[in-house]
């Protein structure tokens, strides 16, 4: 009977391999624009240089975020499989959902394995009364994980999802890996350069939350890998977790977009007015200027209008112009 049963958790293993595949940013739907997508759905070893970014061709394109920004990393079974029918990762490969972050020159040429990387955000066991893990929140939400951009210093980054499913990980060598990057340009005014670890390298084959027996009843669990940086997760319940999606399922997409979300800018605040006991007098003002619009659509003030890799209206309604950041994002201002 033994026998029996670890054949059929072999089996499901077989059967239930995933990818990390698209991107939200914002709660706009990124699809795969700038990602490096896997050349299959098996998991990596722990000690492979593909455990960074998975055996994976790189993207022409980079997503533009910004500290503060909500960025969601959605998993599915196969490329260009967004149903909500399917869990995202099944077969019972429990286990912890993790994100990393690491600065690079740049992202659509770097090396995961030579970078250094950071966690920004990570869950494991939610609840321990019954044991509920993260890849259950997961498969519960569509595959949807997301986080919040931490106060990061500008520039390009590569970013790393994974699942770490634990399913036949109580004798070494039995977790299994599955990360996915994206690449990315961060903008904004963010400083924090976080401490870094490398991967391969980050975890070892006997670490506790590496090398675990999840089928018998645990009361904690040590999520591998450094402490994120910015993010601390809620500690692990005594209840039953809720089952309930806070992804809306709903609204799921079909289609897989390959064009790089907007970046969405905070709208700036016109000046205060200032009230005097004597106002001066009334002027009468010269008539408006009415300039031309350009012919073709037209984008309007702090949108997207250039940048590399950017497809969209290059041109801004008056009296506003298109100008450059940098060589991946320009706006309109």
């Amino acid at each position: 009977m033994k026998v029996f049963a670890t054949a059929l958790l072999f089996a499901a293993s077989a059967a239930a391999h995933s990818t990390w595949q698209h991107i939200w940013v914002n709660g706009v739907d990124g699809g795969t624009s700038c990602l490096r997508q896997a050349a299959n759905n098996n998991p990596v070893a722990i000690n492979s240089p593909q455990l960074a970014c998975n055996a994976a061709t790189n993207s022409p394109n980079v997503c533009t975020i910004k500290p503060g920004d909500k960025v969601t990393v959605e998993m599915h079974a196969q490329h260009n499989q967004r149903s909500c029918r399917n869990e995202a990762i099944g077969g019972n490969h429990y286990g912890p959902v993790l994100v990393y972050m690491a600065n690079v020159a740049d992202s659509r040429t770097a090396d995961g394995a030579s970078a250094n990387w950071f966690k920004v955000s990570e869950s494991g066991m939610v609840s321990n009364n019954p044991v509920y893990w993260a890849v259950q929140v997961l498969n519960d939400n569509c595959g949807h994980y997301t986080f919040t951009v931490p106060d990061i210093a500008p520039g390009n980054y590569l970013l790393r999802a994974e699942v770490i499913a634990l399913h036949v990980a109580g004798s070494a060598g039995g977790a299994q890996f599955y990360p996915s990057c994206f690449q990315l340009n961060v903008v904004g005014s963010g400083t924090a350069r976080p401490p870094t670890v490398k991967i391969p390298g980050a975890y070892g084959a006997n670490d506790p939350g590496v090398l675990v027996n999840i089928h018998q009843q645990l009361s904690n669990y040590i999520i591998p890998g450094p402490r994120p940086y910015g993010y601390n997760a809620p500690p692990i319940a005594t209840t039953r977790y809720p089952t309930t999606a806070t992804w809306n399922t709903a609204l799921q997409p079909s289609t897989v977009p390959t064009v790089v979300p907007p970046v969405n800018q905070e709208p700036q605040q016109p000046p205060p007015v200032i009230v005097t006991s004597n106002p001066p007098p009334a002027t009468t003002a010269p008539p408006p200027v009415v300039t031309s619009q350009p012919a073709g659509p037209l984008q309007t003030q702090f949108g997207q209008c250039g940048g590399q890799g950017y497809s969209g209206p290059t041109q801004c309604v008056a009296p506003y112009s298109c100008k450059a950041t940098n060589q991946w994002y320009a706006q309109c201002l």
